[in-house]
């Protein structure tokens, strides 16, 4: 595109949007052409930013007459460079963030309508004041929208008892490549009316069309909670609790997460008021968390009961439940912050993965071995959500005089770790996407069948290519 005709695509979006919504100084497209991590940079030819659905159609309609490609972005949380534009400084980045209202709560359905430029602590707030809950949590719950957790298919924490945002959502807005809107914002459970058409757009990554509202499926909002930091011998141990946890308190087990030794210690190393939860910790703990719609059900006690065997068996080492609401956040922060406290040691090699939740310790055995058998003293840091079978799993030298030579071997380090998430029937990426850290990688582990059926959907819905190109696929 010449400089005539970008200039004048620019002179068209500030008619639809204001031109103070049009950016094109470096300074001000800064936050939006690189990722939370500075590990992409790219270029914009500037950043829009629409206010509602009808403007958000108006920008993609003079986008696509235009031949110029878009990049939906949200938050800009994300953590595989899915919503950064490319190099060539031609694209339109397609900020949501404007579209930030709660359009309705529906107490009787349990459902509300959020645009997608809310942030996810926005919904969950929206929903508290209506006595529910929206149970999706995230570390970047501040900041990320629901837009980019919808484009991402995101998990968070409650999976095990709540599903990722497939599960939770009913209907959806959504412009199309052309520019055209399809509104699907049904609060139905049933409708076998055909294809399930907003599964095309949850997960895709801003692909195939641009999501501008949603409506999602709210609970009763828990009255009781409790949390328990466990010490416990390892990934093997922690598998056999949650079996028992589960028979022993059922729909209460809402969160279950395994978290090495080694990222306990970041935590405590890099953020501020951090503190063990345990006079020794050892190598392995889990937090798990209960939660009720009963004010009075007294959660510590049926956790207690429940852990009262395991630690006569051995099966757990140590442990502390949590006697107020503040010891419950004190002791979700040490998780939440695992990724702060990576990102503030240096770059390190990250893997979102899933297994089935029984293979998790196989993994983690096997992956250990194989990584340190070709880089000896290596620091693993695993954690995630064992309750799921999903793991992040990240790999750095711990002299960061070693780490620029160790990085640089990163296809090496993939395949190995990719190779045995494959084995035991998993995936390259469980909730974070493929962007642009796993495309490649993701031609090589899905099917030829699989990656051409995703081809032939993107051909049909954007011939032209224009929504987000260079990512996924």
């Amino acid at each position: 595109m010449s400089g005539a005709d970008n200039q004048a695509l620019i002179a068209r979006l500030a008619a639809i949007v204001g031109g103070s919504y049009v950016l094109t100084s470096d300074n001000d497209c800064a936050p939006h052409v690189q990722d939370w991590r500075g590990r992409y940079h790219g270029k914009a030819a500037c950043v829009v930013r629409p206010g509602n659905t009808d403007e958000v159609s108006a920008v993609v309609r003079a986008c696509y007459a235009a031949g110029v490609a878009m990049v939906p972005q949200g938050g800009n949380t994300g953590l595989v460079g899915g919503g950064v534009p490319g190099q060539g400084g031609q694209e339109v980045v397609v900020s949501l963030s404007r579209l930030n209202r709660i359009r309705s709560i529906d107490a009787h359905n349990n459902t509300l309508i959020a645009e997608a430029g809310c942030t996810l602590v926005a919904v969950q707030a929206a929903a508290a004041e209506s006595q529910r809950l929206f149970p999706l949590s995230l570390a970047s719950e501040g900041s990320c929208q629901i837009g980019g957790n919808l484009a991402t298919n995101a998990g968070g924490v409650h999976v095990l008892r709540y599903g990722n945002m497939r599960e939770l959502t009913l209907g959806l807005e959504v412009v199309l490549p052309d520019g055209q809107v399809w509104d699907g914002l049904r609060g139905l459970r049933k409708d076998n009316t055909g294809y399930d058409l907003k599964q095309l757009f949850i997960g895709a990554e801003g692909t195939l069309g641009i999501i501008t509202a949603a409506v999602l499926k709210l609970f009763p909002q828990p009255l009781s909670r409790t949390v328990a930091w466990l010490s416990i011998p390892g990934p093997a141990t922690a598998i056999e609790l949650l079996a028992h946890l589960r028979n022993a308190c059922g729909e209460r087990l809402s969160a279950f997460e395994l978290i090495a030794g080694s990222a306990l210690e970041l935590v405590l190393r890099h953020i501020p008021g951090a503190r063990s939860p345990l006079t020794r910790c050892g190598d392995w703990a889990l937090l798990v968390e209960l939660s009720d719609s009963a004010s009075n059900a007294d959660l510590a006690g049926l956790l207690g009961s429940a852990l009262a065997s395991e630690l006569e068996a051995g099966r757990v080492l140590d442990a502390v439940v949590s006697s107020s609401e503040a010891q419950v956040r004190e002791l979700w922060a040490l998780r939440e912050n695992i990724s702060e406290a990576q990102k503030r040691e240096g770059i390190s090699i990250k893997h979102d993965v899933s297994v089935p939740v029984g293979a998790v310790p196989a993994f983690i055995e096997q992956a250990d071995m194989a990584l340190r058998k070709f880089f000896p003293g290596l620091r693993i840091v695993c954690f995630g959500h064992a309750g799921d079978g999903n793991l992040h799993y990240n790999l750095s030298q711990p002299d960061a005089a070693d780490n620029p030579a160790f990085i640089a071997q990163t296809r090496e380090v993939n395949r190995i770790v990719y190779d045995i998430v494959m084995s035991l029937g998993g995936s390259i990426s469980a909730e974070h996407g493929i962007g642009i850290l796993k495309r490649e990688e993701l031609k090589h582990y899905k099917s030829f069948v699989e990656i051409e059926l995703m081809q032939q959907i993107k051909r049909a819905m954007d011939p032209e290519n224009l929504m987000n190109p260079g990512k996924l696929l």
